[in-house]
């Protein structure tokens, strides 16, 4: 009996390990002196005038926002730096595989992607 409780608690052991391994990888997220930065970004899209157009459809600052912050909850395992949450979050639709653009008013569309990189340099120029 007591060899069985042994191995019992060997095997719990091992369990432990693995669930720990499984939910430390799991935790990946931007380091948090890049967490400003994404926050900054998303409510920088938020707060504009602009329009996020997504598979050919125009939507408002506001909703792109909303967009970018979901994708960004469901990829946060896949992301590490703030280049990154733009990657996944703001880029393209994983569906289509359709550029995302922003449309400001006066002004060429621009894809999203390079709209938010050129921010992210001048946030990070502050």
């Amino acid at each position: 009996m007591v060899h069985s409780m042994t191995h019992q608690h060997k095997r719990l052991f091992l369990l432990s390990i693995v669930l720990l391994l499984i939910t430390s990888g799991a935790s990946s997220d931007v380091p948090p002196e890049q967490a400003a930065e994404v926050e900054h970004l998303i409510n920088y899209l938020a707060d504009s005038n602009c329009r996020m157009v997504r598979n050919g459809r125009a939507h408002s600052a506001k909703d792109g926002a909303k967009h970018m912050q979901r994708k960004y909850k469901y990829f946060r395992d896949e992301i590490s730096s703030t280049e990154e949450f733009i990657k996944y979050s703001a880029t393209k639709s994983t569906m289509s595989g359709q550029y995302y653009e922003v449309l400001c008013v006066d002004q060429e569309p621009e894809l999203s992607r390079d709209w938010l990189l050129r921010e992210l340099q001048a946030y990070r120029g502050r």
